[in-house]
């Protein structure tokens, strides 16, 4: 049953958004193209005569045919121009004319606007949260062979600001912890920066595509020989790939090979999610208690785990 329910609400949804994005249209945004010709103006937009009718094919996987019908109307009307590719005489790439960039503008401006008035009567805490939303089914919805891997990197210079804005809004927003979450992450990593021991601390960035996607920390602990995790935090574009676990894991694996005897954390009871990849690696429960340190009781846990 549950299945069928996601079945019909996903299509529940095509059919509102296709209709309000004017899919349905017989041209699109009151212009002389349709929706596809349009999403073809905007790859070769955005590919600076580096795209090819493969790639544009290949992208929104088009025909071929149908993809070369709606070229050769674009470049009769002309908005595309062709060159021979500088790395392949055989081939050839596509750009705007001028003609094109300033109709491309408009249609743009007009996107744009329509957007803006779907959301106009949103609060910014709501725009957030269908941001997230929206981020959230692409990432559970798109093909996990279209996406780019999620590398694991140290720390570089911004990567703390991240760090802070994105635990700020996201805690602020979804449990009403701002702005007192963002004041404690921006003393943790004050102090991380401040007191770095490269040889036993260790930031990891998770980073798809040169986007930043999640952290976590591992740091000395003022009990001899305990190590702590702090801030583990996964964007919701990267959620449903077991990144949080392989952070954990990472953070695991690099407390033993230092020779820690224990990795010791804090969480919170609402943070279901973060509880259960902390179990499933094998850290226990073992403090509970209720602070107001966020601006309303909340139920804070220590966890550890015997290495």
């Amino acid at each position: 049953m549950a299945e069928i329910d996601t079945v019909a609400a996903v299509r529940r949804f095509n059919r509102f958004y296709t209709r309000a994005i004017g899919v349905l249209e017989r041209s699109y945004m009151g212009g002389p193209y349709t929706l596809a010709e349009n999403r073809v103006l905007y790859e070769i937009a955005h590919g600076a005569w580096a795209t090819t009718p493969g790639a544009i094919a290949q992208a929104l996987d088009l025909d071929a045919g149908y993809l070369s019908r709606m070229l050769a109307r674009l470049e009769r009307d002309g908005l595309v121009a062709r060159a021979r590719s500088p790395r392949d005489g055989r081939s050839v790439t596509l750009g705007l004319t001028g003609q094109g960039q300033a109709f491309f503008a408009g249609l743009n401006a007009k996107t744009v606007e329509r957007v803006e008035t779907m959301i106009g009567d949103l609060s910014q805490p709501q725009r957030a949260e269908l941001a997230g939303a929206l981020d959230t089914a692409q990432a559970l919805l798109e093909p996990q062979a279209q996406k780019a891997p999620i590398v694991l990197r140290g720390h570089q210079t911004g990567d703390m600001g991240w760090v802070t804005e994105r635990h700020g809004v996201f805690y602020g927003e979804t449990y009403g912890w701002a702005p007192h979450i963002e004041a404690v992450t921006a003393r943790i990593c004050a102090d991380f920066l401040d007191n770095f021991d490269p040889e036993l601390e260790r930031c990891w960035i998770a980073e798809r595509g040169g986007e930043r996607v999640g952290s976590v920390f591992i740091v000395k602990d003022a009990e001899p020989g305990v190590a702590r995790l702090r801030l583990l935090m996964v964007e919701a574009a990267a959620r449903g790939e077991k990144l949080g676990k392989r952070l954990v894991d990472e953070c695991v694996r690099f407390s033993r090979e230092k020779g820690y005897r224990e990795i010791v954390l804090w969480t919170h009871e609402v943070l279901s999610a973060a509880r259960g990849i902390y179990a499933a690696a094998g850290f226990e429960l073992v403090e509970t208690w209720t602070h107001e340190d966020f601006g309303k009781p909340e139920v804070s846990e220590t966890w550890r785990l015997k290495l």
